[in-house]
Order: C-alpha cells, then structure tokens, then sequence
C-alpha cells in the first residue's frame, strides 16, 4: 500500500492546510503527511470523538483491576447522585459506553459547559444526565448521546478517587506511554491550527464536563499505539467489540466503537476546525487513522481509510465511516 499515493488521490484533500494518516500491521507503521502546513505524525489535533476510546479503555481496564463487573448499575459505583437519580436505576456500565441506557437527551454541550472548569464541573454533568431521566427502557435503542460519556467519565473517576484527567494519565496515558495525547493545548509547535473554510480558529479550550466525551488532543503515532495496545489486549478486545445494539438499531455498536460489516471497529470526530477518523481491524492485526484541520475534510477523510482497508476485507467503508454519529 502506497499510502502517500492513496492521500493525493483524495482530490479534496489538497484544499485542506494538514493532513496526517497512517497505519499499522502486526506493528509494522506506515505513515504520510499531506497540505501546505507542515506537519508530521507527531503533530498535535483535535481528535473530538476519538477521546471516547480513550475513555472505554481506562474505564475497562479500571474495571477489570477491581473486578467490577460490566453490568454493574451506575448509581452503584456514583452513590453520591443516587438523592438527584430519576433515570432508570438499573442502567448498567456496559449500557453506558455501548449507548443503549436510554436517557433522555437533555444535557447538551452550552449547558455542560456552563458547569466551569472546576473538579466537580463532571460530576454535575452526570447529575444533570441521570436527573433528566429516561427517555426508553434501557437496551431498547441505541442512541448517540454524550451524556453516556459523562457518566462513564465519572464512574472512572470514582473508581480511581481522583478526578477523571487523573485517572485517565494514571491507568492509561501514562502507563502506555502516550506522551502527545492530553487534554491541555500541547506546545506552539507540535499544534496544528484548525480551519473553518478560510478562516483560522483560534485555539480554544475545552470544558471539563466535556472531556470524557471528546476533549483530548493526539496524534497519528499516538492513536496508532492506543489501537496496537488493544489489538495486544485480546480479553478486552473482545468485550469491545461484542455488538450491544439491536438487529432494527441504526448501526451495530459495542463499547465505545462502531462495528463493521467484516470485523471492523470504527469511528469519527468533529470539532470546529478539526475532523478525524479511525478503523480496527482485529482479525487482520490492523489500525488505521486519519486526521485533518479542515471542517470539511471528513468525506475525504473515510474515503481514505476505506480504500486503505478495501483490500484486507474488500468492504466500501466510506459511507459508514463518514456518517457515524460523532
């Protein structure tokens, strides 16, 4: 695979100021930048959504170490909401990060921002979520909503007795050594500027109550380390990547991931200025990642990684990929 040859293919991509991608077999990378703005796979983006795998894998792992198990209920392991609790109480860990608990989608992002940026700015985010409620019977649908993050961000915290960026550099980050994935903006230059059309952003930051659900920066090396670590972790791989969703659900899902129609685990980011993409492949030993600075470079962005796992599995995973519901 000429993967420099695949990204120049992708003619919308030469609109787009950095692009980064890459892949890993059996460990051995292959990696290749694109655009005006020099950058390389080290460099730093925002990876929205991605951030959930990160989330999953500690709260797994965490969960694992204690031996707690997945269907435990949440207000178990967050006793100090059960006063606020009017959500189903028998909403387990498992429905949280595989997006089934049925909670009604109350809580958006103005209104978990609101919360500050305080250590208990998560904690009121998960109060908010539960004391909405639900708005179906837990494992009925599958639903897309960040709440389920709030929450699972929360129970990682608590397990741990610190605060969810604690837990996440103390069970994950660090111990699999991921020096350029975090939540604080990373130096000037290992930053890559986002882009809405011709506009430069800013750099913003992102709001605590958020995080478990998409605040992380990373980079290609470093994403590729987090799907190599799973693909090294079979036992956790395969509560991943058991479907949780119904046959009538708008996708299969497992923890965290969305699965294709081969084996594939997948799924997208957005942020303002940002978009990036990911896809396993745990039969064949594969990962792959694409990231941009672009608003519009998404399309591009799954029809790369599609045509870069075509030949392990022969599916057309664009559509999937670009229509996830990050």
């Amino acid at each position: 695979m000429n993967l420099q040859k695949l990204m120049a293919q992708q003619t919308s991509l030469r609109d787009v100021p950095a692009v980064a991608a890459g892949s890993s077999v059996a460990g051995a990378r292959t990696t290749a930048t694109l655009g005006p703005d020099t950058v390389t796979v080290e460099s730093c983006f925002r990876i929205a959504s991605l951030t959930k795998v990160f989330t999953s894998t500690a709260l797994l792992r965490t969960l694992r170490d204690r031996s707690v198990p997945l269907d435990t209920p949440v207000v178990e392991l967050l006793p100090g909401l059960a006063p606020d609790w009017r959500a189903d109480r028998s909403i387990t860990v498992e429905q949280i990060l595989s997006q089934v608990a049925g909670l009604r989608e109350s809580v958006d992002g103005a209104t978990a921002s609101a919360l500050g940026d305080g250590d208990g700015a998560l904690l009121e985010a998960a109060r908010l979520v539960v004391r909405a409620g639900n708005e179906r019977e837990p494992g009925r649908q599958w639903s897309y909503y960040n709440g389920n993050y709030f929450l699972a961000g929360s129970v990682l915290a608590a397990l741990n007795g610190t605060t969810y960026e604690s837990a996440l550099e103390g069970n994950l980050l660090g111990p699999w050594g991921f020096a350029r994935t975090g939540f604080d903006n990373p130096a000037t230059s290992d930053t890559v500027t986002g882009w809405s059309g011709t506009t430069r952003l800013p750099p913003l930051g992102y709001p605590r109550a958020r995080r478990p659900s998409g605040g992380l920066w990373s980079s290609v090396s470093d994403l590729l380390a987090v799907g190599e670590g799973l693909l090294g972790d079979r036992a956790l791989l395969v509560e991943i990547r058991r479907p949780r969703t119904r046959p009538d659900d708008p996708m299969s899902y497992g923890l965290g991931w969305a699965l294709g129609p081969s084996g594939q685990m997948y799924l997208n980011g957005r942020l303002p200025g940002y978009r990036a993409a990911m896809v396993l492949i745990p039969d064949r030993d594969y990962v792959s990642v694409a990231l941009a600075n672009q608003d519009t470079a998404l399309p591009a962005l799954a029809r790369l990684l599609s045509d870069m796992q075509r030949p392990l599995t022969g599916d057309d995973m664009a559509k999937p990929v670009e229509d996830f519901a990050a």
